[in-house]
């Protein structure tokens, strides 16, 4: 009787102790996700191209002259300094950090610090057989069926199969045929066509 106490005592400890182990893996586990998704986010941001109508600031250490707080891109996308005119479609936030730098490295600061923060995508747009046509912010990791989500969904007569997109980078507005697990980028025009049943 107190050899199967003692064993019963024993299985329970070890039971305890193991969900404690696992309840900890769980968290860790977590925790490492959690610090996977944020550090995704923050690269996607910083790789992102930057387009007209993005809202950006970018910030010179101790030169306030020199700073461009919370400033929209216009179409041309140029932005202008003492040192001269900056053009920014298309490049990264680090690629434009550096273009900056070394304009400032011209005869302004020997040693230039500056940092590129994206404030506001510019956004994106959703026509055709949709419930709520229009414009929508453009968010890290937008495919086209979170796109047509935001915009209602799928009208009546609208077709899953007939969706396409033009790109804002694309001077020909070319029209191109996408699957609803493709790429929206910032600008970005979807046209869902009407189907026929």
């Amino acid at each position: 009787m107190y050899k199967l106490d003692s064993v019963w005592k024993l299985y329970r400890l070890f039971a305890i102790a193991g969900l404690f182990i696992l309840a900890g893996l769980a968290t860790c586990a977590s925790a490492a996700d959690m610090s996977g998704q944020i550090g995704q986010k923050f690269s996607d941001s910083r790789t992102y191209r930057l387009s007209s109508g993005d809202v950006i600031s970018i910030t010179v250490f101790d030169e306030e002259d020199l700073s461009r707080l919370n400033y929209r891109l216009p179409d041309t996308g140029i932005i202008s300094f003492p040192f001269g005119e900056v053009r920014a479609l298309g490049l990264s936030i680090s690629e434009l950090e550096m273009k900056v730098i070394e304009g400032l490295r011209k005869g302004y600061l020997k040693n230039p610090r500056v940092s590129v923060s994206m404030m506001e995508y510019s956004p994106f747009f959703v026509i055709g057989q949709v419930n709520k046509p229009g414009g929508y912010p453009y968010q890290v990791g937008m495919t086209v069926r979170k796109a047509i989500a935001l915009a209602g969904g799928f009208a009546p007569r609208g077709s899953e199969s007939k969706v396409f997109v033009v790109r804002e980078a694309d001077t020909q507005n070319t029209q191109s045929k996408i699957d609803l697990d493709g790429d929206v980028f910032a600008g970005d025009t979807v046209t869902v066509e009407e189907g026929f049943f």
